[in-house]
């Protein structure tokens, strides 16, 4: 991975420490992923003696932004095989090629056998989140936020939403229930926006609710609404600025459609509070890991 595109400013290890899911949550996930791997038992480890041990070393090919270090962890402490883990760095970290991220000394039955789970964790991750190191980068100094959405891996989206603040980006919802966005059929659905609006409302006192609209005569229409978050859906630049004007502060404006590195900054100086991308989680490449017995 490119290390122009690494941010040199994300969140605090302090501060993602405390935004980490609870640990019962990680074990769960975890397991989860261990019974995937293992089912009855891995058949290649149990050819070694059980009393044999080993030192491993975990070193990154390439530069990155790390993240996934609990659920690392956890696969080797659900082993219940007496592992132990030594961070050299620790989540939210640039790294840099050739770095040795921890030292892992334990039986060498379970180093082999949590080897791949727990390399799937911080490989996907620490990818998802050097993704969102870059679309932060892309838009620092600006008042805009990016944020992902629900186009995550199937079974990952804590983890990859968790990621993605790793790379200094924030999250949208996290799923269907715990925000609103009415899009083009629950419109059509409820007749119109005041009224689809107007339900949501009525329905989800308190609960945050984003409509989506196509142009800037919906646009009008959601603002004489009420509506206080307006999704944006494939402006151009010129209809984007034009929204802001038109806007005047009264909501928050977010933008989406045809963002990538090379447009989001563009995005952002037309003056938009928000900018959601979907690859933020979607178009994840892995970063090159590798554990080595020494």
């Amino acid at each position: 991975m490119d290390t122009e595109a690494v941010p040199v400013s994300v969140p605090s290890p302090s501060v993602l420490r405390a935004q980490l899911p609870a640990a019962a949550l990680i074990e769960s996930q975890v397991r989860a992923a261990l019974a995937e791997d293992l089912g009855s038992g891995d058949l290649t480890a149990a050819l070694l003696p059980a009393e044999q041990r080993a030192r491993v070393e975990l070193i990154t090919r390439e530069s990155a932004l790390l993240c996934g270090c609990a659920w690392f962890e956890a696969v080797f402490r659900l082993l219940g095989a007496g592992v132990a883990v030594n961070w050299e760095a620790q989540d939210g970290e640039p790294i840099r090629a050739g770095q040795r991220l921890c030292v892992l000394t334990g039986p060498t039955r379970a180093l082999l056998t949590g080897e791949r789970t727990a390399m799937n964790y911080l490989q996907t991750l620490s990818g998802t989140a050097t993704t969102a190191g870059r679309y932060a980068a892309a838009v620092a100094g600006l008042p805009v936020r990016v944020l992902d959405t629900r186009k995550t891996l199937p079974g990952l989206r804590i983890q990859q939403k968790y990621a993605v603040r790793c790379g200094g980006c924030y999250n949208h919802r996290i799923g269907l229930y715990d925000a609103i966005l009415l899009k083009e059929n629950h419109i059509l659905a409820a007749g119109s926006i005041p009224a689809a609006l107007d339900a949501a409302r009525a329905a989800n006192p308190g609960v945050t609710i984003q409509i989506e609209v196509e142009d800037l005569a919906e646009l009008a229409q959601a603002l004489a609404a009420g509506a206080l978050l307006i999704l944006l859906d494939n402006f151009s630049l010129d209809q984007l600025r034009q929204a802001v004007a038109l806007n005047a502060g009264r909501a928050r404006l977010e933008a989406s459609g045809g963002v990538d590195l090379n447009t989001v900054r563009a995005i952002a100086e037309t003056g938009v509070d928000r900018i959601s991308v979907g690859a933020l989680t979607k178009d994840l490449t892995a970063v090159d890991l590798s554990m080595r017995f020494v």
